[in-house]
């Protein structure tokens, strides 16, 4: 069973790809492309726009991003340690940041800034 963090956008402002790769780079996260519906991916491969799910490799494992209408959707196994955790919230925080969106928490919605404060995130 996964464990998931959704980022809600503005209606059709879903950011691309790049631009969430983007603010990844500003934490440190080269993130590399591991697959992209289903089918394996060059590491520095950008998905068509059309994608609806990607596997992103982190230095802690993979985690999944589901893109929808309105949301981008992060999942982790339910097993996931600190580390896979803390790589989810990373790309959670991007994906807000890239489009400005809201990143559901269980305190309710909040934007990229107040979230990287909660999760201990410092972009450069």
């Amino acid at each position: 069973m996964g464990v998931d963090c959704t980022v809600r956008f503005p209606a059709g402002s879903v950011p691309a790809w790049d631009s969430v790769k983007s603010q990844l780079a500003r934490v440190g996260e080269s993130a590399p492309l591991r697959m992209i519906d289903g089918l394996p991916a060059f590491p520095d491969e950008t998905p068509d726009e059309g994608w609806r799910e990607l596997r992103i490799g982190f230095t802690a494992g993979m985690v999944t991003l589901r893109k929808g209408t309105e949301a981008l959707t992060c999942v982790v196994w339910g097993n996931a340690d600190a580390a896979l955790f803390a790589a989810r919230d990373h790309l959670a925080w991007a994906c807000a940041a890239a489009g400005s969106g809201v990143v559901e928490t269980p305190s309710g919605e909040v934007p990229a800034p107040e979230f990287a404060r909660l999760a201990g995130i410092s972009p450069a």
